[in-house]
């Protein structure tokens, strides 16, 4: 057969034959990746307003140093810090896990890094970096943090059962009830579930590497299961972006008496 040889163009930042309004997208990503990550380092930093009554915010658990019933070793000793707040201490670990993610790699390098800005647009760069060489190697640390977001959504499902769990303000005496906060917590634990159990790691981990599942029926449910949340990978990872938000918001402004929680039982 007869080989045609097509003409390669390499047109600037931004150039492109398109004409729908593909920048749409990296902008909206922009602002709400820009958005999250503002608020969550103010209120990392702010190392107050984090708990009210018996509701904790998920950027704060583990409470490591703190009040009680919440905190694990006890108050802050007077040798730590006071400019440490106590979720600096815990966040980098939930935080790289969604930094390296597959699904954020690919949002922010086209918004933040338009490389490339969306498909058949120019970026402003002409070689290609790969994830092979420093910095972007550091990417394949995702796989490990993964072990640490397990752990972390065991101690939100904590959190929720203490959050079912109210005193009572004369007695002292605590009893089971549901309040709106528990709502709000129990909602996104549910959504980070989601968005951790159908993460391409662990996917993998529970049968990608095999090759084939036949006979391992345990095995073959798991990974058809991390299967079907992977589908919605990138929903699960922003309703469960938008969801931790709004759950440290929620203690906060309750805390701060600016809300009110009611209690539905």
């Amino acid at each position: 057969m007869a080989q045609v040889q097509l003409p390669v163009f390499h047109r600037g930042f931004g150039g492109t034959m398109r004409r729908d309004a593909w920048w749409i997208r990296p902008i909206v990503i922009v602002i709400l990746l820009g958005s999250f990550l503002g608020y969550a380092n103010w209120a990392a930093w702010q190392g107050d307003h984090y708990q009210f009554g018996n509701y904790l915010s998920p950027f704060y658990s583990p409470l490591l140093f703190g009040p009680d019933p919440f905190a694990w070793f006890g108050p802050r000793p007077a040798w730590f810090p006071a400019w440490i707040s106590p979720a600096l201490l815990i966040l980098p670990f939930p935080g790289l896990f969604r930094v390296t993610c597959y699904y954020y790699r690919g949002a922010y390098y086209r918004s933040f890094w338009a490389d490339p800005p969306s498909c058949a647009v120019g970026e402003p760069r002409k070689t290609y970096w790969g994830e092979k060489s420093f910095p972007l190697i550091l990417q394949n640390i995702h796989r490990y943090f993964l072990y640490a977001a397990l752990c972390f959504l065991l101690i939100l499902l904590h959190d929720v059962w203490h959050a079912l769990h109210f005193a009572d303000p004369v007695t002292g005496v605590e009893h089971f009830g549901l309040g709106v906060g528990t709502l709000v917590l129990a909602v996104n634990v549910t959504l980070l579930t989601g968005y951790t159990l159908g993460c391409h790691s662990l996917r993998h981990i529970v049968g990608g590497h095999l090759d084939q599942l036949a006979g391992r029926p345990v095995r073959q449910a798991a990974y058809e299961c991390a299967s079907c949340l992977n589908r919605r990978h990138m929903y699960w990872a922003w309703m469960s972006l938008l969801s931790v938000a709004f759950s440290d918001i929620y203690v906060r402004m309750c805390s701060m008496g600016i809300w009110t929680d009611y209690r539905l039982f």
